[in-house]
């Protein structure tokens, strides 16, 4: 996953320039697919330091470099976007990725944003409902009737093109909103956990909730579908050469952090290592943190950083090797789970 951070490099300062750092996030997706992964996922942001306002053209272009590689939106912000439009865009990429499409959506964040679509912190949890049942409607059925309170009415409307597929999977992506899980549990569809700046303590608790909720809707238990975010990834032979490489990385982050006013939840590796879901050691050590975290969150996908963020191009293709190779048959084979696959929209 990459949210397209344009931000300096930690060690040296470098800004890239933009077009670069598109070209470095279309060759991470298609490493991503060489190397086996399951999925990639490009998120959605409308202010600095994200170079990602634009998902469906991203995922597009990835989409004509790949060919089995499922392609995530992490997320795609319903409570700014006009929902026709969006299925507009979306239904598009599911045709011209071969149906690889799969959808995650959320409220989004940040101030400038919100400004840049009128979206008051007051109704964007609205926005966000309404503009997904609207296009929950606008998949499943060929023509929708609608009225609502963010957007213009719809009498027998027909919006084009169809999509491939008549029913996707779509996940709700989520920190702590209840309101998100809520919505996701009433549907019927799988959450995905943000996991990435605090304890698992308030992650855990939200997937708890989420799964009462769906209880509660009348769904089967078994049939709760979770993913899981990871704050950071970098494994080695051995949790030496992995904490000795990753450690300069981490401490220059953290200096960013503090010079701009903010104080970060953990100010040493080792802290991270300890209690965050940064992913930093050696393989038995990543299977061990995985199965940690797993107990508390029962997911079945998990992401992992897309980018070198700071390590070398070589120090970060061999650490998703050794994933692929160490960690994930392993992981594969202890977590059961289901596949990425169509399905889930009803």
């Amino acid at each position: 996953m990459t949210l397209a951070f344009h931000t300096p490099h930690p060690l040296t300062g470098e800004y890239k320039p933009v077009t670069e750092r598109f070209r470095e996030v279309v060759a991470s997706a298609v490493l991503a697919e060489e190397l086996g992964f399951d999925g990639f996922a490009f998120g959605e942001r409308h202010e600095r330091p994200f170079l990602s306002s634009s998902p469906p053209v991203v995922l597009s272009h990835i989409a004509a470099l790949t060919s089995k590689i499922k392609l995530f939106t992490a997320v795609t912000t319903l409570s700014l976007l006009d929902p026709v439009r969006a299925f507009e865009d979306y239904s598009t990429l599911d045709h011209l990725s071969g149906g690889r499409l799969e959808l995650m959506i959320g409220k989004g964040n940040g101030t400038a944003q919100a400004e840049l679509f009128h979206v008051t912190e007051s109704d964007q949890w609205d926005r966000n409902k309404e503009g997904y049942e609207l296009f929950r409607r606008l998949w499943h059925d060929d023509k929708v009737t609608w009225s609502g309170r963010f957007r213009p009415p719809l009498e027998n409307a027909e919006v084009l093109p169809r999509p491939l597929r008549p029913r996707i999977r779509i996940w709700h992506g989520s920190a702590t909103s209840r309101e998100s899980v809520d919505l996701a549990a009433r549907y019927g569809d799988p959450v995905f956990s943000a996991n990435v700046t605090n304890p698992v303590e308030p992650y855990a608790e939200l997937i708890r909730y989420y799964r009462e909720r769906w209880e509660f809707y009348g769904h089967a238990p078994a049939d709760a579908l979770v993913g899981a975010g990871s704050a950071g990834y970098y494994g080695a032979k051995t949790s030496q050469e992995a904490i000795r490489t990753y450690r300069p990385i981490f401490d220059a982050r953290i200096a960013l952090f503090t010079s701009r006013g903010l104080d970060p939840v953990f100010h040493t590796l080792e802290d991270a290592i300890e209690r965050s879901s940064i992913l930093v050691g050696s393989p038995s050590q990543i299977i061990e943190k995985i199965h940690r975290y797993h107990e508390r969150l029962g997911h079945e996908v998990m992401h992992l950083s897309a980018e070198a963020d700071g390590l070398t191009d070589a120090q970060h293709r061999a650490s998703l090797e050794l994933f692929q190779r160490d960690v994930a048959p392993v992981l594969r084979k202890e977590i059961p789970s289901r596949p990425l696959s169509n399905g889930g929209l009803s």
